[in-house]
């Protein structure tokens, strides 16, 4: 009987928790996301190529394509779960950022944008130069 509790009611109590802890107390009331001044002057190490920025494409297409959408303008399918819209990499505002603040944004994450720090420097900056490729 207490086994089958556990397998009914306690999963069910962790996403109760988890829902409760993110939405409950504002985690996802996020301003906006501003990167730290020294993010700012961060040059971008990686030569931009035709070469760096195929490659970053397809980086992106496995890893932010889903969310971000193939376009980048936050119409990824996951896009419509999330608590707070994914940045549209098209916009002024996120094209007017400084390479610096698009890496270290990437490289950090926040809310239900994960920390891409397990990608490999280059690729990170890499995806810099594909992001700014889509500039309206």
């Amino acid at each position: 009987m207490i086994a089958r509790w556990r397998s009914l009611k306690m999963p069910t109590l962790g996403v109760a928790v988890i829902a409760a802890l993110a939405l409950g107390t504002g985690v996802w009331a996020q301003g906006k996301w501003v990167a730290p001044p020294d993010a700012k002057s961060l040059k971008n190490p990686v030569a931009k190529s035709d070469k760096v920025v195929a490659e970053a494409r397809k980086i992106a297409e496995t890893n932010c394509v889903a969310c971000h959408g193939a376009k980048g303008v936050g119409d990824g399918p996951a896009a419509a779960a999330l608590p707070v819209k994914p940045a549209n990499w098209t916009s002024p505002a996120v094209q007017s950022e400084t390479d610096g603040e698009i890496f270290w944004k990437i490289s950090n994450g926040r809310g239900p944008m994960p920390p891409w720090k397990h990608l490999a420097e280059k690729d990170r900056w890499a995806l810099v130069h594909y992001i700014r490729t889509l500039k309206k």
